[in-house]
């Protein structure tokens, strides 16, 4: 298929290259072209707006970092919107606000457009190794007719139901991820200070009922000298999922008492002024907490 791209940050970066790799032709935009340089080299095309992203396309992806931006892409002067074919599919993979996303889909129905929300779940490692999972929501029709590409992405695609359900799930995902890794640095600074070598502890758990793929690739990373220059997503960017996460609980009167006291470890990292790392550096604090650094 012609496929259309915007956003080409470290997410977008590792999933053009996959679709490419499937036989896809994909025309890409981002707002500063120097991110698109290496994709360019690799045969991915270049446009200027997200409106020439699209003009060509059967289906357009964005995945930007949050609703502002995406109703920039999307809806804004020269965005997806105004290039869109009329028999063409938007895909937003961005984590933002159900009712936001509902909002931005409203839009492209009024004008005989189909959306699908369907953010991503995993990082540039669990994408690079094909693991990646996707969760679709919104009309069947198109989630049916996107699937073979979105299959291309990552092999798990799963349909959750009608439009903003999707961004939705990867809210209580993103959740459960964030109060997992917390809970991993706080279970790993208790062990040290009770006297567990740090690197014995890590091994440890990852080796116990207790571990998961996300442990597996971040929970090394406070070891010494290996937090990544790069991180796979820092504190700003993860308490902004877990700000979602927050917002829905109250709007959906349904407590969150776990993601609270996440954040709460998130407000720390920023306080302590760790909070360009990976948000793993929460082990950091139960450290500094306990008197231990």
């Amino acid at each position: 298929m012609n496929i259309g791209f915007v956003g080409l940050g470290a997410m977008g970066a590792g999933i053009v290259p996959r679709l490419m790799a499937a036989g896809h032709t994909v025309t890409g935009f981002n707002r500063s072209r120097d991110k698109a340089q290496a994709l360019i080299e690799k045969g991915m095309r270049f446009a200027e707006t997200p409106r020439a992203a699209a003009a060509d396309a059967e289906l357009v992806f964005s995945i930007v970092t949050d609703a502002t931006a995406v109703k920039s892409v999307a809806l804004g002067e020269d965005g997806v919107i105004s290039g869109l074919k009329s028999d063409a599919i938007y895909i937003d993979m961005s984590t933002i606000s159900p009712d936001s996303s509902r909002a931005i889909s409203a839009e492209f129905a009024a004008q005989a457009f189909a959306m699908l929300d369907a953010p991503i779940s995993g990082s540039p490692i669990t994408l690079a190794q094909g693991n990646a999972s996707l969760m679709v929501a919104g009309d069947r029709a198109a989630f049916e007719r996107a699937e073979p590409v979105m299959r291309a992405i990552g092999p798990k695609v799963t349909y959750i139901g009608g439009s903003g359900l999707a961004v939705q799930m990867k809210i209580a995902v993103n959740l459960l991820l964030m109060v997992e890794v917390i809970a991993f640095g706080e279970a790993i600074a208790l062990a040290e200070k009770g006297g567990v070598a740090r690197e014995v502890a890590v091994d440890a758990v990852l080796k116990s009922v207790a571990a998961s793929p996300v442990l597996g690739y971040r929970g090394p990373f406070i070891l010494e000298g290996k937090m990544p220059a790069v991180p796979l997503a820092d504190v700003t960017l993860q308490q902004k999922d877990m700000l979602l996460a927050l917002d829905l609980g109250r709007k959906l009167g349904s407590p969150v008492p776990l993601a609270a006291a996440a954040n709460e470890m998130m407000n720390a990292c920023r306080g302590l002024g760790i909070d360009h790392r990976d948000f793993v550096t929460a082990h950091e604090v139960y450290r500094r907490l306990g008197g231990q650094s």
